[in-house]
Formats: structure tokens, C-alpha cells, sequence
């Protein structure tokens, strides 16, 4: 691989910058200083800047817990990005596998691996994701019923079937194996009810770690990464 390519890929640098860096003497490999962006490394290959080793990074695989009034976005706008409480270097790569609201907690997958991020977020897949649901009021006793026929949802159509699973008059399990605009909440909404709290337990066979506190987050086991692969 080209070196200003490698500084490009495992640094902030940019492919310009990374020339840059170059003809200020900054970089060594193999504690030789070189110069030239087309010079060839390895994995193997001892890259410096600043005398400071550059690593490899390969491919990450991550759950997060999803704190309130935070963004599954890679900007900061009204409220900061969830990507902000990842301390990793090159976060901006990272894409967020099934976004959250602002108001919503829980469990979000994030990956560099795009084929992968795309099984789970893709209705072709119907990668189920189960939340715990809190309601304004007392959930109608027909509730399983529609859920399991499909909810009409203006201008989406007629949702998949949904299971649901009652915790108390005003706690729910539900789980959905799509992902509509705002789709729990406008179920919810036309079941003649409304979502004060929403967290997402899982997604697909992996759930959200206990021990991950707010805004905590860890890697994927190699099980929970090949749960989205068969």
C-alpha cells in the first residue's frame, strides 16, 4: 500500500496532508525517514509520525447505550452525536446500523463495515428490534391483536406484524422487525396512546450489554458481529 494512503487510512490525515507531513520529515518506517507518498508498506511495516507508532485500524464493530438527548448522527446539531462518546480514534467512519431519536435510549450498532450495517437497517432482512415501551395511558386489551395484523400508518402503509408482550398496564415489550419513520411512537399513537419513554433492548440476536451504563459502550464478540452474517 502507498504510505500517504496508509497515514490516510489509520490517521486523521487526509491524503494531502499526509504528502505534507511527508516533506516536513515527520514520518519514519522502520525508523527511516521517508519522504515519498508512492513509498510501499505492509502491515508489518513500522510507521511513525511524530515518533509516534501508527497502527493499523481495522475494521470496528460496536454497541453503544444510547443516552437521551443525543443524536444517532455523525454531526452535532440541536444535541451532540452519539459518536461523540466513543473515545477511538476515526469515529467519523463509523456508521450507525438503525438510528434512534433524540428521546430514545438503548442499544445502537455502529460499524465501518458497510454490507454488515446494511443486514440489519435493510426491510429485506426484517432484522427484528425489540424496546421497552412506557405509555401515557393503559394499553386497550385489543392492542395484540392489531399488532399482529399490521397498524395502518398514514402515508406508510400497513406495518409488518409486531409482537407484544405486557409488563403492566402501562409498560410494554414490543418488537418490530422494521423500521418506519418515528414507527413505535405512531403505532402507539394509533392504538389511541402515546410513548413517554422508549428504550431499545435488542437487535437481532444481540442485546444490549447490562453492564453498559449510559453513554458506555464496548466491541462486538466475534458471536455477536457473525449473528448478522448467516
Amino acid at each position: 500500500m502507498r504510505l500517504d494512503k496508509y497515514l490516510a487510512d489509520n490517521t486523521e490525515l487526509s491524503r494531502s496532508l499526509a504528502k505534507r507531513e511527508l516533506k516536513n520529515g515527520t514520518i519514519t518506517c522502520d525508523g527511516v525517514m521517508v519522504k515519498s507518498s508512492s513509498f510501499q508498506v505492509t502491515e508489518d511495516t513500522d510507521v511513525c509520525w511524530n515518533h509516534e507508532t501508527v497502527g493499523v485500524i481495522h475494521t470496528r464493530y460496536l454497541m453503544l447505550n444510547k443516552p437521551v438527548d443525543t443524536l444517532c448522527s455523525n454531526i452535532d446539531e440541536v444535541y451532540p452525536s452519539v459518536l461523540g462518546l466513543i473515545d477511538l480514534p476515526l469515529t467519523e467512519r463509523l456508521r450507525i446500523a438503525g438510528r434512534l431519536d433524540a428521546d430514545t435510549t438503548g442499544l445502537v450498532l455502529l460499524s465501518e463495515d458497510g454490507k454488515w450495517c446494511h443486514r440489519i437497517t435493510s426491510p429485506n432482512y426484517q432484522c427484528p428490534k425489540c424496546y421497552r415501551v412506557q405509555l401515557a395511558e393503559p394499553l386497550c386489551a385489543t392492542a395484540e391483536a392489531q399488532l399482529a395484523q399490521g397498524i395502518e400508518l398514514h402515508g406508510d402503509g400497513l406495518t409488518r406484524p409486531a409482537s407484544l408482550e405486557r409488563l403492566s398496564d402501562t409498560e410494554v415489550r414490543l418488537t418490530i422487525s422494521e423500521g418506519k419513520y418515528h414507527q413505535v411512537k405512531r403505532m402507539f399513537a394509533a392504538l389511541n396512546n402515546r410513548v413517554v419513554g422508549l428504550h431499545r433492548e435488542q437487535v437481532g440476536a444481540v442485546t444490549l450489554d447490562e453492564s453498559l451504563a449510559p453513554g458506555e459502550w464496548r466491541a462486538l464478540t466475534q458471536a455477536e458481529i457473525d449473528a448478522f452474517n448467516r
